[in-house]
């Protein structure tokens, strides 16, 4: 079924019942979730609870993107995968879960890692990508396809017990280059494989990332944009960074 022109059933209104009592949502918004695209990057930490909250919001198309397998050491933070899935493409992993609790939902598959040959065809598809990265050559190159194509988009980053979000809308906020610039030099930055994460980090700012993804589908303010959100979770605080919004890097002056 093409999702534009999908309408509410009286099923889907029982579904989404607890949605659509929501002042923000009603019957109006639910179907604008039911006809939007979202673009899931990574199907780690970050993208195992982005990803499962998008779905049972009633987000209509998904797409998954991760060209890696399911390790042993994944499983303590990344709840879309199981023992019994080592081993597994984390898209198919992730596709059989999601599946289970959302039958009707249109998941797309990439199980390749994007790279500038077909980062910009794949993320132009969707109304908003989430990037659920785990290095910096995958989030710049995300910012900046986003930016090419216009596409909103979600960041987030975690390490030990800290983790950091950012909302982009291209044109009209900062960009993730526009904030750091360039990628670190090999080995200035530890990874979660050297520093290790706590596992619950992720499953704060996960669904952080579902949730500016939903708002943004519903036209709603509040993003985080011109912000950037920090997490700690070794003192339980958060603590916003206001960005200078006049700040431009060179991909944003160039769109």
């Amino acid at each position: 079924m093409d999702i534009e022109k999908r309408s509410l059933s009286d099923f889907e209104r029982e579904h989404y019942h607890r949605n659509i009592q929501v002042q923000e949502i009603g019957e109006a918004g639910q179907l604008k979730l039911l006809r939007s695209r979202v673009l899931v990057i990574g199907a780690g930490g970050l993208g195992s609870p982005a990803l499962y909250y998008l779905a049972v919001s009633g987000i209509g198309a998904i797409g998954i993107a991760d060209g890696d397998k399911v390790e042993i050491t994944n499983l303590q933070r990344q709840i879309l995968h199981g023992v019994e899935d080592v081993g597994r493409a984390k898209t198919l992993s992730a596709e059989e879960t999601l599946k289970k609790v959302r039958p009707d939902l249109d998941l797309r598959l990439y199980p390749v890692r994007l790279n500038e040959e077909n980062a910009d065809a794949v993320i132009s598809m969707y109304d908003f990508v989430i990037e659920a990265t785990d290095n910096f050559e995958s989030k710049f190159l995300i910012n900046d396809s986003c930016v090419r194509t216009g596409r909103a988009f979600s960041h987030a980053g975690i390490l030990g017990m800290f983790g950091q979000t950012l909302t982009v809308l291209p044109g009209k906020s900062p960009c993730y280059r526009c904030v750091f610039q360039r990628p670190p030099q090999p080995g200035k930055v530890r990874t979660t494989a050297e520093a290790g994460v706590l596992g619950s980090v992720p499953g704060v700012l996960g669904p952080i990332q579902a949730t500016e993804a939903i708002k943004y589908i519903l036209g709603m303010d509040g993003l985080l944009t011109s912000r950037l959100l920090t997490f700690n979770a070794a003192n339980l605080t958060f603590r916003e960074v206001k960005l200078p919004s006049d700040k431009r890097c060179g991909v944003c002056e160039e769109t």
